[in-house]
């Protein structure tokens, strides 16, 4: 098993592709944004690190084993503009698993980019990578993140009270999950 998607990766309004040093920028005025980075697991992000993640993680193509991510730019198809960013973590061989994560600029929120876009990553992850089970895992207070997993298809199959301290509290996480089989009877068209 391996991911190798030919790029980039259209769906109706967006196009997915990999991010590069002239991304840098657009990424900065999301991922740098303390609203953007309340619920998520990391900090926001200045431009330093934002060069060392486009050097390192991010410039990651393709998926050829388990325990790898691959985060994609998130464009606008009409004018390439990147209005976020989304993740397919390959969890484990074995088990046929993964997980999907999304980051969006508030400034383009409303208009189902985000469901979109990991609509694009679930069928990455079902379809060409060939994963049975794939999960999206959030703090219960990041609704907006909710709203899209659950307009994704994905079933909430878990709320873990208290389960970590995160960012200082104690956190709820959500965990929505969906099958390759669920999927096969959802995906659009």
């Amino acid at each position: 098993m391996e991911l190798r998607p030919a790029y980039p990766v259209a769906t109706e309004r967006l196009l997915l592709r990999p991010l590069t040093v002239a991304d840098a920028d657009a990424l900065l005025a999301y991922r740098g944004r303390p609203d953007v980075c309340r619920y998520v697991p990391f900090e926001p992000m200045e431009r330093p690190l934002i060069m060392d993640r486009l050097a390192g993680r991010w410039s990651r193509t393709v998926l050829t084993g388990e325990g790898q991510a691959l985060t994609l730019g998130v464009a606008l198809a009409e004018t390439g503009q990147l209005v976020g960013d989304a993740t397919l973590f390959w969890l484990s061989s074995e088990h046929r698993a993964g997980e999907i994560g999304y980051v969006f600029n508030p400034d383009f929120a409303g208009r189902g980019y985000a469901t979109e876009a990991a609509q694009a990553m679930l069928r990455l992850g079902f379809e060409d990578l060939g994963l049975h089970r794939m999960v999206a895992r959030l703090d219960e207070r990041n609704e907006a993140s909710a709203k899209v997993a659950r307009r994704l298809g994905m079933r909430e199959e878990a709320r873990l009270v208290d389960n970590e301290i995160f960012k200082g509290e104690w956190s709820t996480e959500l965990q929505f999950a969906l099958l390759d089989r669920e999927w096969a009877a959802i995906r659009p068209r």
